[in-house]
This record gives C-alpha cells, structure tokens and sequence, in this order.
C-alpha cells in the first residue's frame, strides 16, 4: 500500500508551521527532506536524470545525515566543474553514500570522516565515496549488502561495457569509486 503523495506533502507543510519560528535548522531539514520526496516520487520516474539533479539531491541527502554528526566528523564534498550537462540514472549513487554513512567510524580520539567526489574527464564521469572505519564492524550494523548488490546490478542492466565499480575495504577505511563512459 502506497501513501497518497498529497498527503504525505500537506502533513509535512503542517508538520513544518509546527515548528518553532526560530528553530530555523529544524525547518531548513524538513523542507530539504520534502525536496527529497518530491524528487523521489516525481522527478525519478524517468530512466535518466540530468545530473544537476541527481547531485542537488546527494547534497540534501548529505545535510541531513550530517544532522546526525558531531564536530568528530568530517564530511567533505567535492563537486568538478564539468560535472554537467549530462544525464545518469535516478538514485544510482546515494546507496554508495548511505553506505559510507552506515559504516562510518566512531572514533573519539580521531577524526572520522566521509567524502565525496564527483569528477567528469575525457568522456567519464567519476564518482568516489571514501569513509572512515573502525577495525571491527560495529555489533549492532548488519552487513546486508543488498544496497552495493542492487547498485552493481542496475550497473551491469544500464551501464553494460560501460562502468568500473571498485572498493577498496582496508583496516581505516573503505573507498568505492564507480566510473561511468558517457557516450
């Protein structure tokens, strides 16, 4: 059963005149999550975004998650000036980020970090998603993988002889960089 888009927006426009006047944050988040929704339920139908979008909703997605976040994280994003022009499918990317978020570290005594880097170079557009690790998995993270399993295989259906996925798992950090031909 589905939730009438309708409704989902109207109870967040109430949701958002019952926030305090002056809890500008709180405000700013819930208007970037409905932003987000709307990009999820309509713009995303098509088999192809242009980029433009589909980066505008990484970095909602990245603000709120760095709500979450202390001083203790680093979260950098590192957006190329060619990264234009072009269209990708909708909603390949941000599983690689939700990714980077999930396994993040918990450091106390060291910065933990997540970065992001988008590039486009001679025909390529690069996509790289680095994050801070601890040395054992965190008990209470399951390690499904059904996020890297589903976006390798929209890869191999929509980007066939035409993308690298790799991931690069050491002891302090994981790095995953996809790069895609654009024809």
């Amino acid at each position: 059963s589905q939730i009438n888009p309708h409704f989902l927006f109207n109870s967040l426009n109430s949701i958002y005149l019952l926030i305090y006047k002056k809890n500008t944050d709180a405000r700013q988040a819930l208007l970037q999550f409905s932003d987000m929704l709307r990009y999820q339920l309509y713009d995303c139908n098509a088999s192809t975004i242009a980029i433009e979008k589909e980066v505008r909703f990484l970095e909602d997605y990245i603000r709120l998650q760095q709500l979450r976040k202390d001083q203790q994280y680093d979260v950098a994003v590192e957006i190329g000036q060619d990264v234009k022009g072009f269209s990708i499918t909708p909603l390949l990317l941000v599983p690689l980020v939700e990714n980077a978020f999930k396994h993040i570290s918990h450091h106390h005594e060291t910065k933990n970090f997540v970065h992001v880097e988008l590039r486009r170079l001679n025909g390529t557009f690069s996509f790289i998603v680095e994050n801070s690790k601890d040395d054992l998995q965190r008990i209470t993270e399951t390690a499904s993988g059904i996020g890297l399993a589903n976006v390798k295989r929209r890869l191999e259906l929509l980007y066939p002889g035409k993308h690298e996925l790799t991931m690069d798992n050491s002891a302090t950090k994981i790095k995953v960089a996809l790069n895609i031909h654009l024809s």
